[in-house]
């Protein structure tokens, strides 16, 4: 799918994505307090949720007390993002990490993609982890299905034909052989299962 039908396509759906806005909620409180013990959100100041959609995932880590900025390319989404009350202090943004976001270099202690790299070809999966771990200091988390996938998940993926399927084959070895201007995009790519059929991958950039 191109870049413009995609954009299309959830500027279209973005109000079906927002009845699911308190329910994303809710379940973006579980995980983050399931991996509280692996990853001190409290010692960081700053993060960015790229392609943050309606903002459901921003809002949870503004409870934390992060500093929090949502980039996506639906302005949709994000009209939605910013209707709702509890997100007056976060930044949403339109752009798009297949190009260069507005951001210097290391701008953020964290970035985050929830459910985001394994819609996209391989080509601009790369291009996502190379330009997340350059506006970043920390961690780079790809928060995103593992290899235990369920069988109404692959006939959603294989109906939308993107590269699902390839991306689940084996997501830790892609993003550590990611290269970026001649050099790796991580020094270390950590799995944590956070739910039966998703991980976080939490990549240390180089």
């Amino acid at each position: 799918m191109s870049k413009q039908n995609n954009n299309f396509l959830f500027n279209t759906i973005a109000p079906v994505y927002g009845l699911f806005y308190n329910k994303q909620k809710k379940r973006y409180r579980e995980v983050l307090n399931s991996v509280a013990t692996q990853l001190d959100l409290a010692s960081y100041k700053s993060i960015l949720d790229v392609g943050c959609g309606t903002g459901s995932l921003c809002s949870i880590l503004n409870e934390r007390g992060l500093a929090v900025t949502g980039v996506d390319p639906a302005q949709n989404m994000l009209s939605i993002a910013n209707r709702q009350p509890e997100n007056k202090n976060i930044l949403f943004l339109q752009a798009n990490a297949l190009e260069q976001l507005p951001f210097a270099d290391k701008s953020f202690d964290l970035s985050i993609a929830s459910y985001v790299a394994h819609g996209m070809q391989k080509s601009e999966r790369i291009k996502l982890y190379s330009e997340m771990r350059r506006v970043t200091k920390s961690k780079v988390i790809i928060y995103d299905y593992n290899q235990k996938r369920s069988l109404m998940t692959s006939l959603i993926e294989w109906l939308e034909q993107g590269d699902y399927f390839q991306f689940i084959k084996n997501p830790k070895i892609e993003m550590e052989s990611c290269v970026s201007e001649m050099a790796n995009c991580f020094s270390e790519v950590k799995v944590i299962e956070v739910d039966t059929r998703a991980s976080w991958y939490i990549c240390t950039p180089s």
